[in-house]
């Protein structure tokens, strides 16, 4: 029952959460500093209240450690969402973010000097064939679709390449988080919740950088048109709505996540928020007709293919329906 629960947390929570991303994102594109600081806050806030006990338990990972993690975790965030002000479309946004796995098993092999199958390795192909599809599609776009002189269709391209450039650097990144992390909870056990709170409460100050572009947000939130909300019966700017319920539906979307950890093999985490990015985007490109050709298409199919196959779900299947059958043969007997 939990485990059925968890999964509806991931996908209302995440789906609405991107909506929500892309209606503000959509009404004032440098939005992505303020959308950041309003998320961490309010879950630094749960955690203060509910995992730290008002700051009365003490951490069982060294505050050292967190701080190291802290500053990679306030790293990734800043830049995934700031890059969304470099030309980047939502959906090549999200299948950017779907390498996560290639950049993780890279990473793992660098580092950790790991050793994986021919299937984990074609799976990385795949991803990187995908993601260089949507890519080059994209590319192909910002530079047909922008009007003006050619110094100013090399600008736009340039302006977008960098933000891939960025898009690239956070994922690459976030694996190396992913990787210290795992190293930590070898050495001193698993603390999600834990770990939740320190990587979105200590990076606050971080904001303090960030403080006069957040507040010119606030104040063009502020000046967006009023809407009547049923509950209170005030006018509030729509903008600020939107930020409410994006901040809310991305506590929902982790809080489903941690949920299915404790519930599931990481296997099905995997799998499930895989299916979780694959509804986002279609429904982004239906909902906002964002442009998405045939090979963006293309491109989407082959990453999400090699995303299964490195989460070995065929195989997890057929181990599946193999079991059943072999009950069945004994009930025969």
């Amino acid at each position: 029952m939990n485990t059925i629960f968890a999964v509806l947390l991931v996908f209302v929570g995440c789906c609405s959460n991107v909506v929500f991303l892309e209606l503000l994102v959509r009404k004032f594109p440098g939005c992505g500093n303020i959308v950041t600081f309003a998320q961490f806050a309010f879950i630094a806030l749960e955690g203060f209240i509910f995992e730290t006990n008002f700051g009365r338990k003490k951490p069982a990972i060294p505050m050292s450690n967190y701080v190291i993690m802290v500053t990679m975790f306030f790293t990734v965030s800043v830049i995934n969402n700031y890059a969304l002000n470099f030309n980047i479309a939502m959906p090549l946004h999200m299948i950017f973010r779907s390498g996560s796995l290639i950049a993780n098993m890279i990473l793992g092999i660098i580092i950790l000097k790991k050793r994986y199958s021919m299937s984990k390795y074609l799976s990385i192909a795949m991803v990187s064939l995908g993601i260089f599809i949507c890519t080059i599609m994209s590319a192909r776009q910002v530079n047909t679709g922008a009007e003006g002189s050619e110094d100013q269709d090399v600008y736009a391209f340039l302006h977008w390449l960098l933000g891939i450039a960025m898009l690239t650097f956070a994922l690459l990144m976030s694996a190396r988080m992913g990787i210290f992390q795992e190293t930590l909870y070898k050495q001193y056990g698993k603390h999600s919740k834990e770990a939740l709170f320190y990587n979105h409460c200590l990076p606050l100050p971080g904001f303090l950088l960030l403080s006069s572009d957040i507040y010119n947000h606030g104040v063009l939130f502020s000046q967006s048109t009023p809407v009547e909300v049923p509950v209170i019966g005030q006018a509030v700017p729509v903008m600020w709505l939107y930020l409410l319920i994006n901040v809310i539906t991305q506590y929902v979307c982790i809080r489903g996540v941690f949920i299915l950890t404790t519930e599931c093999a990481s296997l099905t985490v995997t799998l499930v928020v895989t299916l979780r990015k694959f509804i986002s985007l279609i429904f982004s490109i239906l909902y906002f007709k964002n442009p998405f050709t045939a090979w963006h298409w293309v491109g989407t199919a082959v990453v999400f293919l090699g995303t299964l196959i490195y989460t070995e779900v065929w195989t997890s299947v057929r181990m599946a329906l193999r079991g059943k059958e072999e009950l069945k043969e004994k009930k025969a007997e």
